[in-house]
């Protein structure tokens, strides 16, 4: 003798839709009519903790924006972050979990209670996705806020939020249909295939967009920015969805995919905060060792005189058959190269005129060029 076990049916809110609606209605009439009294203080009760609840909403809104006046808070701060999630807490959840709570608690007709829990349900995932979108949101503009050029992200705020509408509403239709009985199996299954294929047909696409984002958000530079790539230097004037748009230093307009791009190694010329000059001078090997010795002190009081200029050394640092060379380092404080070119004009005008009144001359030839031998540099 053998035992078969049937299978449990799950329950299927669309299942006799029409059928389970009249009974739900005929069985909340006559709770009201045969129950008045306690019906009587579901009812106060649900309408007293919807009044609670709405109040706290307000209240605690009020609080965050205090000193605020009519000044939205900025979503850089707790307050402003806490306050626009609060915002975006809907009545409906607010009344669905009030009528939730004195189901539990006060007795009424099961299928009341189970409408209760289906639409309290329904509520909570609605509200669970508006909330989880706008804190997504919220990260995103909260992270770009630190930065004074806002209309970088300007241009990806609408793919981001579709994106993110897509994502979070279709989590909560999953969410509802399956805690409402629905198999959803083959609708994951579905929607699964279906992003595997747009992904593949598109994923050039995607890969410059994710490559945008990341420009955006670990922002390597930003629009203004002077940045060198391969053989290439300019100044970005728009960062795109796909491209970037690069003004070269000749004068044309590069562009260059995103993906393309951050796979090259970049250097943003305008985050130098100073430039390290290295000089050198080459002397005649006639020069007396005594103004050789002196030529360091002579580097050192020109440079201290050129503004914005911060001397570090100089030494003699070769003997070659053609001339002694004399290495001089030097800083420029700020970070124009205009500045830099300068300080350099002066200090080489200054070190002729100087080396003259010494009585020390430059070479007559360059020393032939040689293999450079490693060396540590401070």
């Amino acid at each position: 003798m053998s035992l078969v076990v049937a299978p449990v049916a799950r329950p299927d809110i669309l299942v006799d839709a029409p059928a389970k609606a009249q009974a739900l209605i005929g069985h909340t009439f006559d709770w009201l009519r045969t129950d008045s009294t306690t019906a009587a203080i579901a009812i106060g009760a649900g309408v007293v903790l919807y009044l609670i609840f709405f109040g706290l909403r307000f209240g605690i809104g009020r609080l965050l924006r205090v000193g605020q006046g009519a000044t939205p808070l900025a979503i850089t701060s707790w307050r402003g972050f806490a306050a626009r999630m609060l915002s975006r807490t809907r009545s409906f959840f607010l009344g669905a979990s009030a009528a939730h709570l004195v189901s539990e608690t006060i007795a009424a007709p099961g299928t009341l209670r189970h409408a209760i829990a289906i639409l309290f349900t329904i509520s909570a995932a609605v509200q669970g996705a508006v909330w989880l979108r706008e804190l997504i949101l919220s990260l995103v503009e909260r992270r770009v806020a630190i930065d004074e050029d806002r209309s970088a992200l300007h241009s990806a705020m609408g793919i981001i939020r579709v994106l993110v509408n897509a994502v979070v509403w279709a989590l909560a239709v999953i969410l509802v249909l399956d805690n409402l009985g629905v198999n959803v199996t083959a609708l994951v299954a579905g929607l699964g295939v279906g992003g595997i294929a747009i992904g593949l047909a598109a994923q050039g696409i995607f890969a410059d967009l994710f490559a945008a984002l990341a420009i955006l958000f670990d922002r390597p530079f930003r629009a203004g920015d002077t940045i060198q790539f391969g053989t290439t230097q300019g100044t970005v004037e728009a960062i795109g969805l796909k491209t970037t748009r690069i003004r070269a230093l000749s004068g044309e307009q590069v562009i260059v995919s995103n993906t393309k791009l951050l796979d090259q190694q970049i250097a943003n010329l305008r985050r130098i905060e100073q430039r390290r000059v290295v000089q050198t001078l080459h002397l005649k090997l006639a020069t007396p060792g005594a103004v050789l010795a002196t030529v360091p002190g002579m580097a050192a009081a020109i440079i201290d005189g050129i503004a914005h200029t911060q001397f570090e050394r100089a030494h003699v640092s070769a003997i070659t058959l053609d001339a002694v060379e004399i290495e001089i380092v030097y800083h420029t404080t700020v970070a124009d190269y205009a500045v830099m070119m300068d300080a350099r004009q002066s200090l080489l005008l200054g070190m002729m005129e100087t080396l003259q009144v010494a009585g020390a001359e430059l070479a007559d030839r360059l020393p032939a060029a040689r293999p450079v031998e490693p060396s540590v540099r401070a």
